[in-house]
């Protein structure tokens, strides 16, 4: 029975040469070419192997002459956020449900993505994933990007309040958090005992980070005071960011009433993106981190100094994907990372808070 390869196409599609595909699977560039040609049909070990190589099944590459090629794989998929048919997303599964999150392109590049969005409850598969060894990660630290090259996993980009609502909602793994308690002027734990039981989750120190106002070059800008200057104009967080509570405490601070900070209602949901609005001028200042600030060469004056917890529902805290986050968090090629890149303090990273 005659067999139909798709090597070359699968090969292109990963911009893979046949050289290099020969080299890695141990083979010849020859034997590449008239598998491709559909001359020469490779034994069960070659063909596994060129599967994991381009990270496809055997199916993907080699099928049957008369075998009618099946259509692609939908499945029900909990979009965290709204999804627009068409769309990339990623998807990880949380207890008993696929959640998707919306894969953001990035400039010269399509995004990661595992699945395409076809209605609002459904997603068509690009491949198989093996979504149950990811975790899913919610939150609004740059940082967090730097551990996730150690793991299998997927961010969520959400307000410190969001994200804990998600956790609780069993939306994500794990949400991240740098809410201040006015009451005691604690992080974090009095928020999150506030909303989950005693004993039902977990929460583990990422860094201390400091947060303040990220200017352009010669805004002249020295303290929150001056951003009721009419010639000076913000951009803000959204309503429930640790960011912009940190602003409305400095202007009532400050005696400055909101109305009259040009730009307070604009709205940039990040501590990246509201540097990067920065930086194209778009406005002359921001609240965000040091490290956003260091990203694009801004100016920054310190506000405060802030613990951003993880926090875990106990739950997951014996998955495989979370062990292996508590061991990223104790690698001193993460806090070097952290340390150098975002400027970060690693002194208590990896210290558990509620056990």
């Amino acid at each position: 029975m005659e067999t139909r390869t798709h090597l070359k196409q699968v090969r292109e599609r990963r911009g893979i040469s046949a050289a290099t595909l020969a080299k890695l699977a141990g083979i010849t560039r020859q034997t590449v070419y008239s598998i491709e040609a559909g001359n020469y049909v490779p034994n069960t070990s070659v063909a596994l192997h060129l599967a994991k190589l381009l990270e496809v099944s055997v199916g993907e590459l080699f099928s049957l002459a008369n075998e009618a090629i099946a259509p692609p794989k939908s499945v029900p998929v909990d979009f965290i956020t709204p999804a627009r048919n068409g769309q990339p997303v990623q998807l990880c599964r949380v207890g008993n449900r696929i959640i998707g999150v919306s894969a953001a392109p990035q400039p010269m590049m399509f995004p990661p993505a595992d699945a395409i969005v076809v209605d609002h409850s459904k997603a068509q598969l690009l491949q198989e994933t093996d979504d149950e060894k990811r975790l899913l990660i919610a939150g609004c630290d740059p940082g967090i990007s730097l551990l996730t090259q150690h793991l299998d996993a997927i961010i969520a980009p959400s307000t410190s309040h969001q994200a804990l609502q998600w956790l609780k909602q069993g939306k994500v793994h794990v949400a991240g958090t740098h809410l201040r308690d006015s009451a005691t002027g604690d992080y974090n734990l009095p928020i999150v005992k506030h909303l989950f039981p005693q004993g039902t989750v977990k929460v583990i120190t990422f860094a201390i980070w400091e947060q303040g106002l990220v200017t352009r070059t010669g805004a002249s800008i020295r303290n929150v005071a001056d951003l009721a200057r009419k010639d000076i104009s913000i951009i803000n967080r959204e309503k429930g960011a640790g960011s912009r509570e940190l602003l409305d405490q400095h202007l009532r601070a400050s005696g400055v009433p909101a109305d009259r900070v040009k730009g307070y209602d604009r709205i940039a949901t990040g501590h990246l993106p509201a540097a990067q609005a920065v930086s194209h001028g778009e406005a002359d200042c921001c609240i965000a981190t040091r490290s956003a600030a260091r990203a694009f060469g801004l100016h920054f004056i310190p506000l405060a100094t802030e613990r951003y917890d993880l926090v875990v529902r106990r739950q997951y805290v014996q998955l495989p994907a979370i062990q292996a986050l508590f061991d990223a968090l104790n690698r001193s090629a993460l806090r070097r990372k952290l340390e150098l890149l975002a400027g970060y303090d690693t002194s208590h990273t990896g210290e558990v808070l509620v056990a």
